[in-house]
């Protein structure tokens, strides 16, 4: 009887919580609909100008609409820093996890694997004080970049350090997941360890490795701080890489504080909120159909 209690009542602490958790997911999702439509419902600006529009210039008084609110040049800034930062991390992170998990496990599950994950912890604000006093500096001299250094590729390579860890730590687990009946088999068909790392073990670890660069995706799109040190934060579309720009979370935390709450600038900021909400959530839904298939794919084997 005293087991049976203290079953039921693990069961239903952790019942409890788990309903906590959907019931704050959910407010949070309500919340950002409501405040993020308001640039559609309340001041009748149009998903197309929002999201297609460079002309950025919001009314900050309350009740007061007629301005505009495209935000084409923050949504393509997000867009080519991430994407910039995914060309630079994923071959790192998929190298770095091979040699954690093929070339030396034993040094890489004690040493290599807690140090590339210690990275995690370290606040933003430290990768961009970093970026904006040693990696800057570094792009203008070498690059003659504009704006003295403040630039696409700088917050590329930031993000790119900052994703590092997720994508590195996923894949390697990724990657210790492929059964040892696969290499056995791939040696005993003749093929070199390489042979067996590229052909077989990659492939069979593909959907964990794609999870572990949509999670860094996802950190991308939401880091803020860290970009907005060393992005530049010009109104403007880069035209290379060395070009300054703005994205949608460091235009937010930059402008949030300075707007009148129901303004309509106020407003806009918060539909890029539910733009990046929809993002990650977009990214959640891609992990849960590549495991799917995933575990389909294994149990039709």
């Amino acid at each position: 009887m005293k087991n049976f209690r203290r079953e039921y009542a693990g069961r239903s602490i952790v019942t409890i919580c788990g309903i906590f958790m959907i019931a704050l997911m959910i407010t949070i999702a309500v919340f950002l609909i409501v405040r993020g439509s308001g640039t559609f419902t309340t001041y009748h600006h149009s998903i197309i100008e929002f999201l297609f529009s460079s002309n950025w210039s919001p009314s900050d008084t309350v009740g007061v609409g007629g301005g505009h609110v495209g935000a084409a040049i923050y949504i393509v800034g997000s867009l080519v820093t991430c994407g910039l930062a995914l060309l630079i991390a994923v071959p790192f992170s998929i190298a770095a996890a091979i040699f954690i998990t093929e070339i030396s496990p034993k040094a890489g599950a004690r040493i290599f694997q807690p140090a590339i994950e210690i990275f995690v912890g370290i606040p933003s604000v430290v990768y961009g004080w970093i970026g904006l006093t040693l990696l800057v500096p570094w792009i203008r001299d070498v690059f003659h970049a504009e704006q003295g250094g403040y630039s696409v590729l700088a917050a590329g390579i930031v993000l790119s350090i900052m994703i590092f860890p997720t994508i590195t730590t996923v894949s390697a687990d990724a990657i210790r997941s492929v059964p040892d009946s696969y290499r056995q088999a791939s040696y005993g068909l003749g093929t070199t360890r390489w042979q067996m790392i590229w052909h077989v073990v990659l492939r069979a670890a593909l959907p964990g490795i794609l999870t572990g660069v949509i999670l860094g995706l996802t950190r991308a799109f939401g880091e803020a701080l860290a970009v907005a040190m060393v992005i530049g934060k010009t109104r403007a579309f880069p035209t290379s890489i060395l070009s300054p720009t703005n994205n949608l979370t460091a235009a937010i935390a930059s402008d949030m504080g300075n707007s009148a709450n129901g303004g309509e600038q106020n407003m806009a900021l918060w539909t890029m909120g539910l733009l990046l909400f929809i993002i990650s959530i977009i990214c959640i839904v891609l992990i849960h159909l590549i495991s799917a298939r995933n575990k389909k794919k294994t149990g039709a084997q």
